[in-house]
């Protein structure tokens, strides 16, 4: 498994993370240990869960992911081998929505007690909570770090100018800052017009700041769950446009030229395209992750990236 440097850390984590969001709940307990094994006997450590993974599924509340990672580490005995991402800030169960202190150490809490760790090493602020002050959310998040509960903290779903305001705020008072972002980041630009509701679409403007901030931004939805190769999974109706067909046909058109899957091209693309890009990835089946694991073996031309980029635009 390649490794990058996440954000100024200085911290190596794994070049594509783990996505647990399903893990205990749509899969069940023995898929998901299948899976993490899988992704450990490939050199992976970076696994991202949160607190809310995953209420929406039918019969679960939120929590199933972050107790079972907690039961797999403890049978595995793995946890100092292994870089973990939680998140705070949607609702689930009784929790509203927000990231006022009290509520940031009250989930903390519950989510170390839920997988029977002593520090979460990455802790996302998961939405952009816009009726708390930003000072009060860095603050709270300060206070973990310095307490040994936290490691590192990250945003999730932010604005540019959201994240640029907040490492201004930390940075004068000296608390803690965002290594990282967490956005929906694919292939295919959004419909002109479309949303992706609660879910922020990384833009060209995030990306650049980015960049040249040496934030990194790790990709969610990078797979659009399959839509991409699944007949049974049909691409979103918010992605679907006539220059999305033509950047499609580019994008079978190199998988088919290297030799590989339309997913494993798109992986390669996105962290070929800057290096503060991280995949997520996420599996439900161990074919499915090993095509994901694959993509590390391939690697795009110059002429092959410039296909790609500019598809559907002229």
């Amino acid at each position: 498994m390649k490794t990058q440097q996440l954000g100024r850390t200085g911290v190596e984590v794994s070049k594509l993370c783990l996505g647990a969001m399903y893990f205990g709940s749509r899969n069940d307990t023995e898929t998901s240990h299948r899976i993490l094994d899988q992704y450990i006997e490939a050199g992976g450590t970076f696994i991202d869960t949160a607190n809310i993974y995953a209420m929406w599924v039918q019969g679960f509340q939120g929590g199933e992911s972050e107790t079972l990672l907690g039961k797999w580490m403890r049978e595995r005995g793995n946890r100092n081998n292994l870089f973990i991402a939680s998140k705070v800030g949607f609702d689930y169960q009784d929790v509203p929505i927000g990231l006022s202190a009290r509520l940031i150490e009250e989930e903390c809490n519950k989510s170390l007690r839920r997988m029977n760790i002593e520090t979460i090493d990455l802790f996302y602020a998961h939405t952009d909570d816009r009726a708390t002050p930003l000072e009060e959310t860095l603050e709270a998040f300060d206070r973990l770090v310095k307490a040994g509960k936290v490691r590192f903290v990250g945003a999730s779903n932010y604005r540019a100018w959201r994240l640029e305001r907040a490492r201004w705020i930390s940075e004068t008072k000296g608390y803690a800052q965002y290594c990282c972002v967490q956005q929906r980041h694919t292939y295919l630009p959004l419909r002109p017009g479309a949303s992706s509701g609660r879910q922020v679409v990384a833009n060209a403007d995030l990306q650049d700041y980015c960049q040249d901030s040496g934030t990194t931004l790790l990709a969610y939805s990078a797979l659009l769950s399959g839509a991409y190769t699944r007949e049974d999974r049909p691409l979103p109706d918010e992605y679907r446009s006539p220059d999305n067909e033509t950047r499609l046909a580019a994008l079978r058109a190199v998988a088919k030229e290297i030799g590989a899957t339309p997913n494993q091209v798109i992986l390669c693309w996105m962290m070929q395209s800057s290096p503060s890009v991280l995949p997520l990835i996420a599996a439900s089946t161990e074919a499915q992750l090993a095509e994901n694991i694959g993509a590390l073996a391939f690697e795009l031309s110059a002429e092959q990236m410039e296909r790609l980029n500019t598809a559907g635009t002229n």
